[in-house]
């Protein structure tokens, strides 16, 4: 998620019951006392929701009209508890063996040095408070041992399974993106994501660059907190609208401090071994 300021990272935990990242939901510690500390410090700093909504809305967060951006089901809000809360993260459904996978920013599910995430809902579709491919608890997270132990940048990646629903995988109601590891830096993509201040999703398509070995750039305007862990798909199918994930928001400043550039870890042989990791093998 893109950062804020601390003390907004401590209001998000008073409006979405802990969870910032990018000073926005995406990375805060987990769990009610580390929730609670950080509502205590959102409320001596005055962050009242509408305040922080106000606040992310100052740094661009709804310069897109969301509401003209084509649907893409494979891409959803991620929510503390359930859909009446905020959203403060964005994830996507990725091919794999059990059909149950979904790939976001590591900061979205897991605090460093502490653990992971288990109130977490994935609402692929999302719009204007409808629902309209369900709600998937996350089950499993799986994260890099380094993002663990040190919060390392370079593996700001993780893989969720999704709860079935109705007996149905999400991948068998949705499909999936493919995983693409070792894409190269210059690629043209696609990004998907939502912003904490829209109900619905905002999109921008531009070319990647290097930032470093370890690390993707892209310049999209406007992308604010809540777009953490939106993918970066590249080879796009426009009749199945399903393609390749070659980066997610996070990484370097757990996914950028500013607005209007973007970053990703690069996906290389140790994401390619997290997949793995997280699909059972496959």
């Amino acid at each position: 998620m893109r950062r804020i300021g601390c003390a907004v990272l401590a209001a998000v935990a008073l409006v979405a019951s802990g969870c910032g990242s990018s000073g926005s939901p995406s990375g805060a510690p987990g769990g009610p006392t580390a929730s609670g500390s950080l509502a205590a410090a959102a409320a001596a700093h005055g962050w009242t929701r509408d305040r922080l909504r106000a606040a992310v809305a100052a740094h661009g967060g709804t310069t897109h009209t969301a509401k003209a951006t084509p649907l893409n089901s494979l891409v959803g809000a991620v929510f503390t508890n359930g859909p009446d809360g905020d959203h403060f993260c964005t994830a996507s459904v990725v091919d794999s063996p059990g059909q149950n996978l979904i790939v976001t920013a590591a900061h979205c599910v897991w605090t460093p040095r502490g653990a992971a995430r288990t109130d977490l809902v994935f609402v692929p579709g999302y719009r204007d408070g409808e629902t309209p491919h369900g709600v998937w608890p996350l089950g499993t997270v799986t994260v890099d041992p380094s993002w663990q132990s040190s919060g390392n940048q370079d593996l700001d990646v993780a893989f969720a399974t999704v709860q079935a629903q109705d007996g149905r995988q999400v991948q068998q109601v949705l499909g999936a993106n493919r995983l693409g590891t070792d894409p190269g830096y210059r690629l043209t993509v696609k990004i998907t994501g939502y912003p904490s201040s829209a109900d619905a999703p905002i999109t921008c398509a531009n070319l990647t660059t290097e930032q470093s070995p370890t690390q993707l750039r892209i310049d999209c305007p406007d992308w604010t907190g809540g777009t953490s862990g939106s993918p970066w798909v590249t080879d796009l199918d426009p009749t199945t609208r399903t393609g390749t994930v070659v980066g997610v928001i996070g990484g370097y400043q757990e996914g950028g401090d500013t607005a209007d550039t973007s970053y990703s870890s690069y996906f290389g042989d140790q994401v390619r071994a997290l997949y793995r990791r997280a699909s059972g093998g496959g």
